[in-house]
């Protein structure tokens, strides 16, 4: 077994320590989610933890960790009888992010199903995380269906098996730490809510620090002992303090003072439900038993605030986590005392938690990263015509409307949660939450025989072809006799991410101030849609003569929504040169990545102008898609009370469907979800 980094020896990193030793001490907690940049030491934090757990009591040969004292009645392998158990160092279980479902929670022993014909269970992760740490690495990136299983748990501290003639329930109670880098997605919001605190991490922008970091490690890397052992004593002191601190920590009241700073900050922050208020106030009391206190203090109050909070507040992809620490301080003042009501409008804003404020570990801490807010949702509102503050405009506007100039960039409106937009079909693409494909690690859905190498058994399936044939296979005993033919392969279905590619009008008609701060608060929508579901998004415009690709097909969906902050407006509506320049741009994603279908978003009033004949052309462009069978929606931004319809024949010149800005919602009841469609003739 390798002999893992110790834990006091990482350099800096003080709000990811603070944040795993407080759930050693108290793992009611609720675990800890460690957001960053690659190369940040999370995972080597993660994994050093666990040489610091207590060590735990079992029943002997059990294989859920049941308590010795205290049995779970339901055991499996039960029932134990009280007693005295054997003691083993606390499990640190990862899991992995491509793991199968039965890895997870566990499935029938085909093994011994098929041998000796019997039903036995076979105990997943979550029975080995029984007590101890399951880390999940790159959690943003875990499946849904593993999402499902993992968020069940982790509410009823139980996991319940029903499938192929098994039922089975065991304890599971872990400590769910989870890493992510967040440039490659975020995390569905109930499975953040899950995490009891969050910490940023970023690398030293500090050369000493730096330098100390790359000299450790090459110590390390060239003899891991050694290494290890002139970090014992420290380790061992770090493992006495948090024992210490846990036979503390049912001595610590928490006052009723502590208890109305912590309701009111949960308040002035906003957010949701009421888990926020318990962690905050299980950190609290867990930083004090660290300090070695039995009284909870303001600044318990204030650090469990910075851990426990910044992920409960966000609202959307783009929106910096953190907290505005000034209202902190003011919502704090302000209920220092009984009586006193919270400021519920205080300053809004965002920015990372400070460091060394907490309980001190080891060396110093890290400068940290860029605390500058992140801009707030842009407006929606703009100076009315003739009002003093839109003279200026007025010129622009009206040359752009005629064909010829350029406008100054308008904000985006305030993005909003759009309708499910889908490929039809059934792909084989990358892991996502889109469409519907076939997948290694979806639900079952049926069985096939297996084409090349089996990798799913179904067993159901299988039996079943099995059972027929015993008789004249001579079958004697419990087992069954199973041939290679007999084999059946899962057949499982999940979601795919697409390549989803915007094609945005940036010309005249569409330079009207409100109408393009909508027109962009859409795509803004549509673009938090793609991050939520794991898509590569490209970006281009067209106006004037020709169309231009602002952003190649890229998982960086934050830098889409960058680029499209700066789009101007005015000139012409090249319609079919945003369309040809679209063609070319899937015909390379095609040959780069065949497997990823794509979804065209064409998002114009579908007026097209300039060159002769633009409306034909763009028709003729249009078939192009239709022909190579590109899944297209339109977004029809046509407004006012005349109204053409030109983007709704553009849809069904590309073979997909229109949708109005209204209809975009998703809780607009101008209809149902609109998937997107063939076109009937190519269906026929």
């Amino acid at each position: 077994m390798s002999t893992p980094y110790p834990f006091t020896a990482i350099v800096g990193q003080d709000d990811l320590r603070l944040g795993l030793l407080l759930n050693a001490v108290s793992p009611a907690v609720g675990g800890v989610l460690v957001r960053g940049e690659k190369g940040t030491a999370k995972s080597t934090a993660v994994r050093a933890l666990a040489a610091l757990m207590p060590e735990v009591a079992v029943v002997p040969g059990c294989r859920f960790s049941c308590a010795p004292g205290s049995p779970d009645p339901a055991c499996p392998d039960g029932p134990h009888e009280p007693g005295s158990g054997v003691s083993r160092a606390a499990r640190t279980v990862e899991l992995p992010v491509g793991a199968s479902e039965d890895r997870l929670v566990g499935a029938l022993d085909i093994e011994r199903a098929l041998a000796e014909g019997v039903k036995a269970f076979e105990p997943g992760l979550l029975a080995d995380a029984h007590r101890g740490i399951l880390y999940v690495d790159e959690v943003n990136l875990l499946h849904d269906h593993l999402v499902d299983l993992l968020l069940d748990a982790a509410a009823m501290g139980a996991s319940y098996v029903e499938r192929e003639g098994v039922s089975v329930r065991h304890a599971a109670r872990f400590l769910l730490v989870g890493t992510m880098n967040p440039e490659e997605g975020e995390l569905r919001p109930q499975l953040l809510d899950r995490f009891g605190l969050t910490v940023e991490v970023a690398a030293s922008r500090e050369t000493d620090l730096r330098v100390e970091v790359v000299r450790r490690r090459l110590a390390y890397d060239d003899d891991p002992a050694a290494f290890a052992a002139k970090w014992a004593d420290e380790e061992g002191a770090l493992r006495a303090r948090i024992v210490a601190a846990r036979a503390l920590l049912p001595q610590v009241g928490l006052g009723d003072a502590a208890l109305r700073q912590i309701a009111a900050t949960c308040a002035a922050f906003e957010v949701d439900g009421m888990r926020a208020d318990i962690v905050m106030a299980r950190t609290a009391t867990a930083l004090a038993a660290w300090a070695g206190r039995t009284d909870v203090l303001a600044e318990d109050v204030r650090q469990a605030a910075l851990l426990a909070l910044p992920h409960r507040r966000r609202r959307n992809p783009f929106d910096a986590p953190g907290l505005d620490e000034d209202k902190l301080d003011d919502t704090l003042e302000q209920n220092s005392g009984e009586g006193e009501d919270p400021d519920p409008d205080g300053p809004g804003g965002g920015g990372r938690p400070p460091e060394g404020d907490g309980p001190d570990t080891p060396p110093q801490g890290e400068d940290g990263a860029d605390d500058t807010p992140a801009p707030s949702v842009p407006e929606q509102s703009v100076p009315e015509q003739g009002k003093e503050q839109g003279k200026e405009h007025e010129p622009a506007q009206r040359q752009s409307s005629s064909g010829g100039g350029e406008q100054q960039p308008v904000r985006s409106g305030e993005p909003f949660r759009t309708k499910m937009l889908s490929v039809p079909g059934l792909g084989e693409g990358a892991a996502g939450r889109r469409s519907r494909a076939r997948t290694e690690h979806g639900r079952t859905t049926g069985a096939r025989r297996p084409q090349g190498a089996l990798t799913k058994l179904h067993l159901a399936a299988t039996v079943q072809a099995a059972a027929p044939h015993q008789r004249a296979r001579g079958r004697s005993g419990r087992g069954l006799v199973v041939r290679r033919d007999d084999l059946r392969q899962a057949v499982r279905e999940g979601r795919e991410g697409n390549l989803v590619l915007f094609v945005v009008d940036a010309s005249g008609s569409m330079a009207a101030r409100q109408r393009m701060t909508a027109v962009k608060g859409a795509v803004l929508s549509l673009l938090m849609d793609a991050y939520q579901r794991r898509d590569k998004v490209g970006l281009i415009t067209f106006r004037g003569k020709d169309a231009e690709v602002v952003l190649p097909p890229t998982s960086s969906v934050d830098a889409a929504a960058a680029r499209l902050e700066m789009l101007p407006t005015g000139g012409r509506t090249p319609v079919a040169a945003g369309l040809l320049k679209a063609h070319d741009v899937l015909r390379v994603e095609r040959l780069r990545d065949p497997s990823r279908r794509p979804l065209l978003v064409v998002v114009t009033d579908g007026r097209a102008t300039g060159g002769p004949e633009p409306v034909a052309l763009a028709a003729r462009a249009a078939r192009l898609h239709e022909a190579e069978g590109t899944a297209s929606v339109v977004v029809d931004c046509e407004s006012g009370p005349v109204r053409l319809g030109l983007a709704g024949s553009l849809a069904g010149e590309l073979g997909g469907t229109a949708v109005t800005l209204d209809e975009l919602r998703a809780d607009s009841i101008a209809g149902l979800v609109k998937d997107v469609q063939y076109n009937n003739r190519r269906a026929a």
